[in-house]
């Protein structure tokens, strides 16, 4: 059935649509829609990576639209910041205060609107509903920029570093290989289309390696599991190119015509042995000889990398070692070997940026950036010289930060400030709703158009509203628009209507706009081999080894682990990642009854061994604490011993795994695993360094209350 627009009452119909949340696969949508009201959410079959496939959180999204704790009207509040109390107002009256307020702050001089702080991230990754009309909103002000780095900065510029842009093999092609290294990636939760295609190659013959500190579902599924310590993947990348290199693995042709300063990465591989490496990452040294002899003689050989392991101080740096690992033995000949993180760069002259977001709406300004990550400690600053001004106002959508960014605490006493003017854009009374001032209810994904690209296929996206927006409910892009007209902006850009920006989102020389408005999707024409004879879109069209502004790459260890801060591991000598659960992302889908009922309380994986020797046994409720905070979780404990096998549950020795992210207010203390992260940022890109953190573990003083209901 042909895409339609949104279902009027009395009809039966289906509607394209495209998945918004932050997932590689961002799947096209079939949304059936009987007498106005959505009844079922599919994957499209036609489309070729969705292959009519959803994973579970999505499958429900028609669960999470209807919720009846959805935000349907304004809010304005009426109790303290954080206790969730508001009353509903008209949206004249929200509009109208929220307007004044920013007017007044940005009067007060030319740089005062950057005491201004827009707020936002993947909550939906259109183009449209994300930073389209908000980014000629914020532009025309004149307020801080935003600096987006929460989830995949480092390794992003990491790759773009590498290879010129974010770009990678076609995901299809993956079945064709004949050796897959999963790498700091759980498919099976995060990517199961990808899973479908490593399957096939599976059942093909491959050999599929998993490489992650945690035993996750799809380590149980591939032939071999490199469960090394968080943060030292630079140190095995190294350990792989020592023997490369040692043995005559190299692709010697490829790495002359194609890579540029390999002498200078050649000399520092052969300074990490695999018994050096072995002991950075708490693995055997007999694994990393045999893991690198697949690597030097297996083709077609392909890398399936994701964010997980470039969230610590080295990430960026692991991930141009990892970038160059396809380099060296001429993976990138084959349409089925190179390496998949990102391909969100081919979409860089296909998409209209300059267009969407209007930054000349500056006019010549340049205001501050505020790096999202360290939030915390930003809201908390006073004025000064360096700084600038202090945040008076924020306005937050698409994101959730009390629960989602690092070292929460000082997140939530920023946010508690009862002189700073907070609106939230939501679907939902969020751990950061809660402390907002007003709370504007958002459409979701089934009640508005938006445009979107991906960073895991190569086809742009155009998701058409299934039905009418519920309750009082607007698109962010209508509301930054009203917002406009408030303020006083007139430019022509602020008419712009919703359908208007998704239609017109792409180069039309670049993505069919025909096929585009017919199907919902459209493929960019890349080749199946894109850099079989180089042509890396660097300067000179070749890998960078040396990369301006990056250097050589090299193995640097984390902040906080027991090798590299011996006196801080002596009080808190447990690695702690927190890895998302399985029906969450992020903090999204985390109040969907059903999804939460799965997960049913935050737990803490740890390896018998550990639990052992603190006295914590299987479903003991545990205290995890550093000197940044604690939180409250149930041991998930695996059995002791080395010859536990899998029964050894999904955490190593050393390393505990708290599941993630939960909303605060469903915790069982009111706070969530982010207590016990820190804003120290990562060697390049400016992110945070979530898996890069020390704790230690106890059993709980006396029983806890569980989540709240």
């Amino acid at each position: 059935m042909p895409p339609t627009s949104a279902a009027p009452a009395g009809d039966t119909r289906t509607v394209q649509a495209v998945c918004p949340h932050d997932c590689p696969d961002t799947c096209a949508l079939h949304v059936t829609v009987a007498d106005g009201r959505v009844v079922r959410v599919a994957g499209d079959p036609e489309h070729p990576p969705t292959n009519g496939a959803l994973c579970t959180k999505v499958s429900r999204y028609a669960e999470r639209t209807y919720h009846p704790e959805r935000v349907l009207t304004p809010l304005k509040r009426v109790g303290r910041k954080g206790e969730g109390r508001f009353v509903p107002v008209g949206w004249d009256e929200a509009l109208d205060d929220i307007a004044g307020r920013l007017k007044a702050i940005a009067a007060r001089g030319p740089d005062a609107a950057q005491a201004i702080q827009p707020y936002s991230y993947a909550g939906t990754m259109g183009l449209v509903q994300g930073e389209g009309m908000a980014a000629r909103f914020w532009h025309k002000l004149g307020a801080s920029q935003l600096d987006r780095t929460i989830c995949s900065n480092a390794g992003g510029e990491a790759l773009a570093a590498t290879y010129g842009a974010k770009v990678g093999m076609h995901v299809e092609f993956f079945a064709e290989s004949r050796l897959i290294l999963i790498w700091g990636s759980n498919p099976i939760t995060s990517s199961v289309h990808f899973w479908n295609v490593a399957q096939q190659a599976k059942r093909a013959g491959a050999r599929l390696v998993c490489i992650d500190p945690r035993r996750t579902e799809t380590a149980e599924k591939c032939h071999q599991h490199v469960a090394l310590l968080p943060g030292t993947d630079g140190a095995l990348a190294l350990a792989l190119m020592h023997e490369l290199v040692t043995h005559g693995w190299l692709d010697d042709d490829y790495i002359e015509r194609h890579v540029e300063g390999f002498e200078k990465l050649r000399e520092r591989a052969l300074a990490w042995t695999p018994e050096r490496a072995a002991a950075e990452c708490g693995i055997d040294p007999g694994a990393i000889r045999e893991l690198a002899r697949e690597v030097g003689t297996t083709r077609p050989l392909s890398i399936r990398l994701n964010y997980g392991m470039q969230r610590v101080r080295g990430g960026g740096n692991a991930v141009r070692l990892i970038a160059l690992l396809p380099c060296l033995v001429g993976a990138w000949r084959h349409r089925a070997g190179g390496l998949l993180l990102s391909s969100s760069g081919w979409f860089r002259s296909a998409r209209r940026d300059a267009w969407l977001q209007r930054p000349d709406l500056l006019e010549g300004r340049r205001p501050r950036t505020v790096n999202m990550s360290t939030i915390g400690d930003d809201l908390l600053r006073e004025a000064s010289p360096d700084f600038g001004p202090r945040i008076e106002a924020i306005v937050v959508y698409n994101s959730n930060p009390v629960a989602v960014a690092p070292e929460s605490a000082k997140v939530a006493r920023g946010f508690a400030r009862e002189d700073l003017f907070t609106v939230v854009l939501e679907h939902f009374l969020t751990d950061t709703a809660d402390h907002a001032d007003y709370v504007l209810p958002a459409t979701t994904q089934l009640e508005h158009w938006d445009a979107h690209v991906t960073y895991g296929h190569v086809y742009a996206m155009l998701n058409r509203p299934a039905i009418a927006p519920l309750g009082q409910a607007r698109s962010n892009a209508e509301v930054f628009r009203q917002l406009a007209a408030r303020m006083g902006f007139t430019e022509p850009c602020f008419a712009d209507s919703d359908e208007t920006m998704a239609m017109a989102a792409f180069d039309p020389s670049r993505v069919k706009l025909d096929e585009l408005a017919k199907k919902g999707w459209s493929r960019l024409a890349i080749a199946d081999a894109p850099f079989a004879a180089g042509g890396f879109p660097t300067p000179n069209g070749k890998a960078l080894v040396d990369a301006p502004g990056c250097g050589v790459p090299d193995h640097l260890p984390n902040y906080e682990s027991v090798r590299s801060a011996p006196e801080l591991a002596a009080r808190y000598p447990l690695a702690m990642i927190s890895p998302p659960a399985r029906n969450f992302l992020n903090s999204s889908f985390v109040n969907v009854p059903s999804l939460r009922a799965t997960e049913r309380e935050p737990v803490l994986e740890m390896h018998g061994d550990d639990a052992a020797v603190r006295g914590i046994a299987d479903g003991d409720i545990v205290r995890i604490f550093n000197d940044r905070g604690s939180t409250l979780a149930r041991a998930v404990v695996g059995t002791a011993g080395e010859g536990a096998g899998k029964d050894a549950g999904r955490a190593r020795p050393g390393v505990v795994n708290g599941l993630g992210v939960w909303w605060r207010k469903y915790g069982r203390d009111g706070t969530n695993v982010n207590q016990l992260t820190h804003q120290r940022l990562t060697d390049i890109g400016r992110a945070p360094a979530f898996y890069d953190c020390l704790v230690q573990v106890e059993r709980a003083a006396a029983p806890a209350a569980g989540p709240a209901a």
